[in-house]
């Protein structure tokens, strides 16, 4: 029988690649949807056609309950967070709710389908559990690169959630026997990435001068330097985790660093625009407390798991600007919708 795997967050980015990316090595795969009315649902439903919707909230813990129950997955991906981390200072109790404690309902889901109610209980049906724990947590950083052994100081309330739910998924993996993991994953973005994030706000911006449609695009702090991969590469490393003989974390990222200037030289690079001619800097777009440096140093994963990005830097950037070019010529809502979605 082909393995099951339930994936929340399946409405987002990483939720999409990694939903194609398992479909395509056979498996059945359910998504979590907080209600047929969520308006993301539609796009998911033409793209992954074959993806299971089961209806669940990181906010309700027997909504999570009946939907492992539903699914019966053989491993679980919780992808589902409030993850634009400047909103996190806004809903920092909203966050601290999903990104946060929503780790705790999801684990706490699988512990009771499966079974187990004692300390490092035995369960003849083991459920496979990934948790996506962020660079962020990595914050004000006291070693470059980061390891998985570097110790955390967030400066967001987006990143202490995210260090709460990656000790939790620890503290099960030890205290239950579970085979759970967490995937320290540094930046990694698409033209699927939202509208509301750096780069893709950059390489909208981009697309919408080179079509006329605006003179300038204002940013904030261009000296931040960010660890910037592609997300349908980050995918495999999820799977990877989940595919291993023991349960470890694993830091993954591309080891390299570039700055949002150097974001910016490459996208207007790529739609032969100067970007000194365009660019606004607007320091009301700082962060109240900022992360200037993440670097991932990723070798354990390429030694134990086999894993390498395969999409550079330029690569990824000229992705997006090109996407992003197709989409506002056809006259598409890049709020309502992104490019890699027919």
């Amino acid at each position: 029988m082909a393995r099951r795997a339930l994936i929340t967050g399946i409405t987002g980015q990483d939720g999409s690649y990694l939903a194609e990316h398992l479909l395509r090595e056979g498996y059945e795969v359910w998504g979590l949807v907080r209600g047929q009315a969520n308006p993301r649902v539609p796009r998911v439903r033409r793209l992954l056609q074959d993806v299971r919707l089961v209806r669940g909230d990181l906010l309700d813990q027997g909504s999570l309950i009946s939907a492992v129950e539903k699914a019966q997955p053989d491993e679980v991906y919780n992808l589902g967070a409030i993850s634009f981390v400047p909103m996190s200072w806004e809903q920092a109790e909203l966050t601290g709710e999903v990104t946060g404690m929503g780790v705790l309902r999801v684990l706490e889901a699988i512990r009771v389908c499966s079974g187990i109610t004692a300390s490092r209980g035995s369960s003849a049906r083991q459920i496979r559990f990934y948790q996506a724990s962020s660079s962020e947590m990595f914050g004000q950083v006291r070693e470059t690169p980061q390891t998985e052994r570097t110790p955390f100081h967030p400066r967001s309330p987006y990143g202490v959630a995210k260090a709460y739910g990656h000790f939790l998924t620890q503290n099960y993996r030890e205290s239950y026997g579970m085979f759970a993991v967490s995937g320290i994953l540094f930046n990694h973005e698409s033209p699927r990435r939202g509208a509301e994030f750096v780069t893709r706000k950059v390489s909208l911006g981009v697309a919408r001068i080179k079509l006329g449609m605006a003179s300038e695009l204002r940013l904030g702090n261009l000296e931040a330097r960010r660890d910037w991969g592609f997300a349908g590469d980050f995918v495999r490393a999820m799977h990877l985790m989940l595919s291993a003989a023991e349960p470890e974390d694993y830091v993954i990222g591309t080891g390299r660093t570039h700055s949002v200037r150097e974001l910016v030289e490459a996208a207007f690079g790529a739609a032969g625009l100067d970007w000194e001619r365009h660019v606004v800097c607007d320091s009301s777009l700082h962060r109240p407390a900022e992360v200037d440096l993440l670097c991932a140093d990723p070798k354990k994963a390429r030694t134990q798991l086999g894993w390498e990005p395969t999409v550079s830097f330029e690569d990824l950037v000229a992705m997006m600007v090109e996407a992003d070019l197709r989409l506002l010529a056809d006259g598409r809502d890049p709020e309502q919708d992104n490019p890699s979605w027919p």
